[in-house]
């Protein structure tokens, strides 16, 4: 959260000014939220024994990072694997689904394929087209026959 404020008055100045407390842009927490989980320090769960019973730690697995401060994100349990199958997560897997060749983001061929690579096959699809609004009042389309490059992943 941060402070807003806005001046009211005569040609700007600022005789009144009135300020609340606002949210960041969603794109702001969403960069901020993207890099935390980039540098994201894994942890292992020490078990000791204490006067008052058995007390679980965290701490760096990899000595030669830096260790975390109060503001990074860590994790213990590495995340599931979505590029196979998994019946207990209850992802299917991204084999066969269908992809963006020429996206860099998650629906791109190269992330979402998890490196096995993709197919490439030509579909033909009906839809309408040349659509024509006649008064009063309905529209009377032809079908048309376009030709679609589909690509899915292996």
């Amino acid at each position: 959260m941060f402070l807003k404020c806005k001046c009211h008055g005569l040609s700007g100045s600022c005789e009144v000014k009135t300020c609340w407390w606002s949210q960041p842009d969603f794109r702001v927490i969403g960069d901020y939220m993207k890099d935390k989980y980039d540098s994201a320090s894994e942890m292992v769960v020490e078990k000791h024994k204490e006067s008052r019973g058995w007390v679980e730690t965290l701490r760096p697995k990899y000595n030669y990072f830096k260790p975390p401060t109060d503001g990074d994100l860590v994790y213990y349990e590495a995340s599931p694997n979505f590029c196979d199958p998994n019946p207990e997560t209850g992802s299917f897997g991204t084999r066969e689904r269908s992809c963006n060749l020429t996206s860099h983001g998650i629906d791109g061929c190269d992330l979402l394929c998890c490196g096995r690579g993709h197919n490439t096959r030509t579909e033909k699809r009906k839809e309408k087209c040349h659509c024509i609004f006649h008064w009063c009042c309905y529209v009377s389309c032809q079908e048309c026959t376009r030709v679609y490059d589909v690509h899915t992943c292996k």
